[in-house]
């Protein structure tokens, strides 16, 4: 039996070892099919370069390669290549100077869990174009960008002032309640009606967005995206946001479902999934049309997760950095009050004379960083860039953060300071470097939205309220947390207290 035994464990050794040296074949076989990729710092064997920098902060490491190799580097997790495109020059001729190659979008794992492969987000070539067309002018229909949205986002954010008025003279966190006003403006266009903040639908489909990016910006996350089908055998908490991701799926199709042959106008669609829906009829004998329950399901995740996810943690951040400098808040107040008043809610109209509100709002935008890397790009072809050979598939990273940080672009980059966007007369100033929303074709498509909504909601929190923390301002610690993917504000608590 010893004898069996022993005998039993040598093949399984023999077994893993063989397997371990065609891996590493394999691996190097890889590497030496990409000797013309930028320079960067030396793989391992089967795990590449994924122990040589922290995972919650890999844009640091970026950064520090940017440093040594230049504004193109290659970088490798496991044995899959990784360009890392960094410097503001360098992202505009790429991003913007070749859009077409760099216009792919890479499979992301975690993102293709929630996606399947449709949408705008996780998508490329012909199914991108066609989904980001369509969605950009439903959008504008719906009024992205006029009076009609203007008025949705002022509602939701009077119905802010009215949750936080409760709570006045008591701690509270405002998380929780600002996610409701941002995605009840999403819900507006895409399912034509809010809901109520108890609603446990509301709260299932909030409760799913705030794990999936909690995994997404997690080392769990990371190492998902890294090894997939390893992780996918392993017990722990993504299984659980992947029956949630699957179950809100559930409800979009449902949703979709009910409005096919029920729209009462088809002239006049009152939501998104109406407008997609009478596309999809419009295009019903054409076998190779994009319009499909699939892609309609992966378009609402897309609005409700990121649209609601961004905005509502640059919402938070903006009010956590007023606690922390009480004297740029009482100057954006005192400015408030002399443009637009107590007797009215603030306006779009009101943004060119508040001077130093936008510069403060563009400055929270900044300093948060809210995508250190954006969303991972995928070469379209095989591309000459700066000397080298970057082949069609490859995955880039566009390193957003090192344009927001560039000492040479911004007056006092490593802090949070609204002169960054003030000119000489301190009056607000444009910076080309303010990449938040992405550079070229693939530039976030709710831009004109999200700055409405953080406009509004921010203006009208602070005319109607005076934020202070539960703490000394010098003890709280602003900096952003789950730093990989992106980057999250803090929880914290706060006073809201009444401005009369």
């Amino acid at each position: 039996m010893d004898i069996f035994l022993a005998l039993k464990t040598n093949i399984l050794s023999i077994v893993i070892a063989v397997l371990f040296l065609l891996l590493l074949w394999k691996s190097r076989g890889k590497q030496s099919n990409f000797k013309h990729l930028p320079p960067g710092p030396r793989p391992f064997p089967l795990v590449g370069n994924i122990f040589q920098f922290d995972g919650k902060q890999a844009y640091k490491y970026y950064h520090e390669l940017s440093e040594k190799y230049g504004s193109v580097v290659t970088i490798w997790l496991s044995t899959t290549p990784v360009v890392i495109i960094s410097g503001y020059q360098a992202l505009k001729d790429t991003m913007i100077g070749l859009s077409e190659e760099f216009s792919g979008r890479s499979n992301y794992p975690m993102i293709m869990k929630a996606t399947l492969g449709y949408g705008v987000l996780s998508t490329s070539g012909h199914r991108w174009r066609e989904m980001r067309r369509f969605s950009l002018m439903t959008l504008k229909n719906f009024g992205m960008g006029r009076r009609s949205i203007e008025e949705k986002v002022q509602d939701e954010a009077k119905n802010l002032v009215k949750m936080m008025n409760k709570y006045e003279g008591l701690a509270f966190s405002p998380a929780d309640m600002v996610s409701n006003a941002v995605a009840n403006v999403i819900c507006s266009i895409v399912f034509g009606h809010r809901f109520e903040f108890e609603d446990p639908q509301f709260k299932f489909l909030l409760g799913t967005v705030n794990n999936y990016f909690k995994m997404l910006n997690s080392p769990l996350g990371q190492i998902y995206n890294i090894f997939p089908r390893l992780v996918s055998l392993l017990p722990g908490k993504h299984h659980e946001v992947f029956r949630d991701l699957k179950k809100a799926r559930e409800y979009c199709i449902s949703e979709t479902k009910a409005r096919i042959n029920n729209v009462e106008d088809p002239s006049c669609p009152k939501d998104f999934i109406e407008a997609f829906v009478l596309k999809m009829e419009e295009e019903k004998n054409n076998p190779d049309t994009e319009y499909n329950l699939e892609n309609i399901v992966s378009l609402i995740w897309n609005f409700f997760s990121a649209g609601t996810e961004t905005t509502s943690s640059t919402i938070r951040q903006s009010l956590l950095l007023m606690m922390k400098h009480p004297d740029i808040q009482e100057r954006v107040q005192r400015e408030i009050d002399g443009v637009v008043g107590q007797a009215r809610w603030p306006s779009i109209e009101d943004r060119q004379n508040l001077q130093y509100t936008d510069a403060v709002l563009h400055e929270v935008q900044r300093n948060m960083d809210l995508a250190p890397i954006a969303v991972p790009h995928k070469m379209m072809c095989d591309t000459k860039y700066n000397g080298y050979v970057i082949p069609k598939g490859t995955v880039v990273y566009p390193l957003i953060s090192s344009v927001l940080s560039d000492p040479k672009l911004w007056k006092n980059p490593n802090s949070f300071d609204p002169e960054n966007f003030l000119d000489e007369n301190e009056q607000f100033k444009k910076n080309d470097a303010f990449v938040v929303f992405g550079m070229g074709k693939r530039a976030c498509l709710g831009e004109a939205l999200a700055r409405t909504e953080f406009f509004l909601i921010f203006t009208t929190l602070l005319q109607r309220f005076t934020f202070k923390a539960t703490v000394p301002p010098e003890e709280l610690d602003t900096t952003p947390t789950n730093c990989s993917f992106g980057r999250m504000p803090r929880i914290y608590e706060c006073y809201a207290i009444p401005r009369r």
